[in-house]
């Protein structure tokens, strides 16, 4: 089987660091270029992590016809217009969560991909082809845990720098932004609906104008789900799943470590069972999953209108904020 060739939007670091030694270890990927506004800065990447091409320009990757798929890493506000160029010029896209800085943003990337339809475009929410997740997910479907009743769900680092984009409001900074969508995205991925009503409560940092600390309820229904996420706080993560009969409880929920295994625990009555995972890394996992689409032409784990979907939660959220009452989705 052949494999994918990618280019690289930028050198932020999530992919320097994270995501492009992934693609690089994973069976059907090649990262061929990096590109930065910055010729330099994208040459010293390409040289640090044995990438053939560097450009100094976007416009000179996405002209590149050796290139087959593009991963954007780019800031939230370039996440649409970046993606949407890449898709004119013939290349499929992952694109990095959050999918833009609105819904209705995202819905513009959904209806250029509806303008190439032989193209894969996928948000890159890493987390949901780990194998805990997907084991997490099995059980409650399973009836693991009776039935699945609410979710509790933490995310906090602490990052008051003021040149840190994660901190720069009119790039789409804040932690609902950047952490938040994880606890949505997991809570809708459980519960397999949207919420029918939200609410929320967030306390924005006078000196960035970002939300530095956000708490939300999601009502399904069925059942809940309870989140906080923060970028001010003590770095935490943790997620629990209660169901009438048993819990799941996930120890490293989104930041997988990919050189030691994970851990969950699965309590059905009383008896608990720990569950040890394989050692793997998410966003390789991810990068061949998403080029395994492309390679057979079939559809990609998540379609692009779930992020989307995201994104409507995440604004429910803040318009609860100002209410001060359940905003209806």
């Amino acid at each position: 089987m052949s494999k994918v060739r990618w280019g690289i939007l930028s050198t932020a670091a999530i992919g320097t660091e994270k995501v492009i030694p992934a693609m690089q270890r994973a069976r059907l990927c090649e990262v061929a270029a990096i590109a930065s506004r910055n010729l330099g800065k994208a040459q010293t990447a390409a040289d640090r992590l044995g990438i053939a091409a560097a450009y100094g320009s976007y416009e000179e990757l996405l002209a590149d016809p050796d290139i087959d798929a593009v991963y954007n890493p780019l800031p939230n506000h370039l996440h649409v217009p970046w993606s949407i160029r890449a898709l004119e010029a013939g290349k499929h896209v992952l694109c990095e969560k959050p999918i833009g800085l609105t819904s209705s943003e995202g819905q513009q990337l959904v209806d250029a991909g509806k303008q190439h339809p032989k193209l894969k475009l996928m948000e890159a929410f890493m987390y949901r082809h780990h194998p805990q997740w997907l084991r997490a997910r099995q059980i409650v479907r399973d009836g693991g845990i009776g039935e699945l009743r609410t979710i509790q769900s933490a995310f906090a680092y602490f990052n008051d720098d003021a040149g840190d984009i994660r901190n720069a409001a009119d790039m789409g900074g804040g932690a609902m932004m950047d952490i938040g969508c994880y606890p949505i995205s997991l809570s809708r991925f459980l519960f397999d609906e949207e919420p029918c009503r939200v609410f929320g409560a967030v306390e924005v940092d006078p000196r960035f104008q970002t939300d530095r600390l956000a708490s939300g309820v999601l009502d399904f229904g069925a059942g809940t789900s309870t989140f906080i996420c923060s970028t001010q706080l003590a770095p935490y993560q943790r997620v629990h799943i209660f169901g009438t009969e048993g819990r799941v409880e996930i120890e490293i929920p989104f930041n997988a470590p990919p050189d030691v295994p994970c851990k969950m625990w699965h309590q059905r009555g009383e008896e608990i069972e720990e569950i040890q995972l394989d050692t793997c890394d998410q966003y390789g996992i991810q990068g061949d999953l998403f080029a395994r689409a492309i390679l057979e032409d079939a559809e990609v784990p998540t379609p692009i209108e779930d992020a989307v979907a995201n994104m409507r939660v995440i604004e429910a959220v803040f318009r609860s904020a100002e209410s001060g009452r359940f905003e209806a989705m």
